[in-house]
């Protein structure tokens, strides 16, 4: 059954528009990356996300300032929230995977320590919360409005929605579940201090659970952080899950994965699915008309036309009885084949990452050594690889700001020759380049006329209606304006063309 007025071909497009189902799985990721604001930090974040194949990747501690939405130049969608004075301090982030942001529903920046996105779903809708916690020696204050805004968000987002709450939480749950055995299972890490009672206690009052205590791993693949001096380590990020969807497939945390964080990428498998569209969506193809402005490829081109209509002349001398929309059909495949020849069809160019290969090469370097921290046995050797991961990632950091600068001298170098050239429009396209305007404008939540955040796209789209209809839709005029009558007619020729004379126009 379909509701009223929808055909059956827009309800199967509706159910397909879906990211999760109960038959296959999607991979969701955290991480406390403890700094998203420095150059390349993006995309290093990025790379990992798709060497997991991560859909969905929650950022804790991004460091980035007020809140808004962005493209990756490989795809990704990134929605942030951060403080809104300036500083560069906590901040949250979710990373969608290329094509998982058509699946958006709503995504709303609460503050710098919380966000919430909602994602369509064939059965039941996913709603994900990315947090980033006080710490447990922060103030009591700070803890209970954190928590407090928490259940917030959770008592006004609808009941049926699979609620996923997941970030760094900073707190300890330990493997001890008698008190919390319906929120956590006994495969936890150490003991649980005030912050875990907090998170358990969430967890026991809105039936949640948490997935990290679920699975029978080895501690290596539960804990989460571990302190600079490589001597402590904890299970303080977690991943909740409510209980009415009970989907969680695995929690494991990835310590391969490497951005210079003290933290561990922790990746779960959930019951969900990305299907993909019925058929390929087919773009317009444009030749490149700018070889043109080539002499040799000009002339080139002007001779195979010159060529392509004499021999057109002569079939239609010969067969008088071919109609308009024949002759008409006959040059539009003339100028496609002399264009497919001579100039192309124009490139779709994606856009690349600054980052070299060798700053590739240095972060991979630094990935080893990562691991071999982890694995060193003696605490000497660990102090050794200590001091060479630090070594590895002052010169990460300065190969980046050397990529950069690199990447904006090439660019002035081409802007200054296209000026050169007198090629105003590839100067503009360059220029923007820059200035940092090409990308995508960030889609920034917009206010209703009450001032009240709005994020839900559809009701942004309503707003943005009810604002042009404001705004274009004026009183017609009072006075009917006077249009005299023409002197005269203009003399216009109505006759159909004629092949000799569009040649002879060519040749001119």
């Amino acid at each position: 059954m379909t509701v009223g007025s929808q055909s059956h071909q827009e309800a199967t497009c509706m159910i397909r528009e879906a990211l999760n189902t109960a038959k296959t799985k999607v991979r969701i990721g955290f991480w406390n990356v403890r700094n998203m604001y420095a150059a390349g930090k993006l995309a290093q974040v990025t790379a990992e996300m798709r060497k997991y194949n991560l859909h969905v990747l929650g950022v804790s501690e991004s460091r980035w300032v007020n809140s808004g939405r962005m493209r990756t130049t490989t795809g990704e969608t990134l929605l942030y929230s951060g403080r809104e004075d300036g500083q560069h301090h906590e901040g949250v982030a979710v990373i969608l995977k290329k094509g998982v942001e058509k699946f958006l529903m709503e995504w709303k920046p609460v503050s710098s320590r919380l966000m919430l996105v909602r994602l369509r779903g064939k059965q039941v809708n996913t709603t994900v919360f990315q947090c980033y916690a006080p710490t447990n020696n922060a103030d009591e204050e700070d803890k209970d409005a954190f928590y407090e805004q928490l259940q917030r968000e959770l008592d006004n987002t609808p009941d049926h929605d699979m609620k996923i709450i997941m970030g760094d939480m900073n707190a300890k749950v330990g493997a001890d579940n008698e008190l919390y055995n319906r929120a956590m299972g006994h495969h936890g890490c150490g003991i649980m201090n005030e912050n875990g009672h907090r998170l358990a206690e969430l967890c026991t009052t809105n039936n949640y659970v948490i997935g990290g205590t679920l699975f029978p791993h080895r501690d290596i693949h539960k804990l989460t952080w571990h302190s600079p001096n490589a001597r402590d380590q904890n299970q303080i990020d977690h991943i909740m899950i409510n209980g009415k969807w009970r989907s969680l497939l695995d929690v494991r945390v990835k310590r391969g994965a490497d951005v210079g964080s003290d933290h561990h990428l922790v990746t779960a498998s959930i019951k969900l699915k990305l299907r993909n569209t019925q058929g390929k969506l087919t773009t317009r193809k444009r030749f490149d008309v700018d070889k043109l402005r080539d002499i040799k490829t000009r002339h080139e081109f002007n001779i195979t036309l010159k060529n392509k209509f004499g021999i057109l002349q002569n079939l239609q001398s010969e067969n008088k009885t071919t109609s308009v929309d024949e002759k008409w059909k006959e040059i539009c495949n003339i100028y496609t084949e002399a264009s497919e020849k001579c100039i192309g069809y124009k490139q779709k160019q994606k856009n690349k990452e600054w980052i070299t290969p060798n700053t590739w090469k240095m972060i991979e370097t630094r990935k080893c050594t990562k691991k071999k921290i982890l694995e060193a046995k003696s605490l000497r050797l660990k102090e050794k690889h200590q001091q060479d991961y630090s070594e590895i990632q002052k010169q990460v950091k300065k190969a980046v700001r050397t990529d950069r600068r690199a990447y904006i001298d090439a660019f002035a170098t081409r802007a200054e020759e296209t000026a050169n050239k007198g090629e105003q429009g590839n100067l503009y396209k360059i220029t923007k380049v820059i200035c940092g305007k090409n990308r995508p404008s960030p889609n920034l939540p917009i206010k209703d006329k009450q001032g009240k955040l709005i994020t839900s796209e559809n009701e942004m789209d309503e707003r943005w209606t009810e604002h042009f209809k404001e705004i274009l839709n004026r009183p017609p005029p009072i006075h009917e304006p006077e249009i005299s009558e023409p002197e005269s007619e203009l003399n216009i020729n109505t006759n159909p063309p004629d092949v000799p004379e569009i040649t002879s126009a060519i040749q001119c």
